[in-house]
């Protein structure tokens, strides 16, 4: 029996309160010093966590014409290859590929990774965590160069410390599974 959304979304919520949410001192990737981290990976690399979000993710963009999703290394790495699985499980596979910092200067010398992409595809990015949404902008700027459309960007958590107005600026709209409002409370 297939799980609704909402039951996909009350178990992932569950596992991120009870795994990936640690309280402390943390310097995020951002530079901002925060006493929450919020750790997508650790969720995202068990086989229950990659399901739940890959599933919900799936969920998100079932009604749209969509080639391809993939996100910046290495929030979005783990999702990405549970998205090609289930997408190839239930006969609808998506292309998926990882946008690198930089160009690799060795072997191929390419920034994104994974299968050919053609010149105008419509890809979806994913990522675990935003916070100011440089990295997806990033990747964003990156994808585009090669002629594709980034339709939006989808995190599991956005932390609501402006990624959703900064992409915005940039022209990508960000849908989020959960804010961190869900995962303090």
């Amino acid at each position: 029996m297939k799980e609704s959304l909402a039951e996909l979304k009350t178990k992932l919520l569950a596992l991120l309160k009870k795994e990936a949410l640690k309280t402390g001192k943390f310097v995020l990737s951002s530079g901002k010093t925060s006493n929450y981290y919020l750790d997508g990976r650790i969720i995202t690399l068990t086989p229950e966590g990659a399901f739940l979000v890959s599933n919900i993710i799936l969920e998100f963009i079932k009604d749209k014409r969509i080639d391809a999703v993939g996100g910046p290394t290495l929030g979005a790495d783990p999702i990405v290859g549970a998205i090609a699985v289930l997408s190839h499980i239930r006969n609808v596979p998506l292309k998926t590929f990882i946008v690198r910092k930089q160009t690799k200067e060795h072997g191929t010398q390419r920034q994104i990774e994974g299968p050919a992409l053609k010149r105008g595809e419509r890809v979806i990015l994913v990522d675990d965590v935003a916070t100011t949404g440089k990295a997806l902008s990033e990747a964003k700027d990156a994808i585009e160069k090669i002629g594709l459309i980034v339709d939006r960007a989808i995190v599991i958590v956005d932390r609501g410390e402006g990624a959703r107005d900064h992409l915005a600026s940039a022209g990508l709209p960000l849908e989020s599974i959960f804010e961190i409002k869900d995962i303090l409370q």
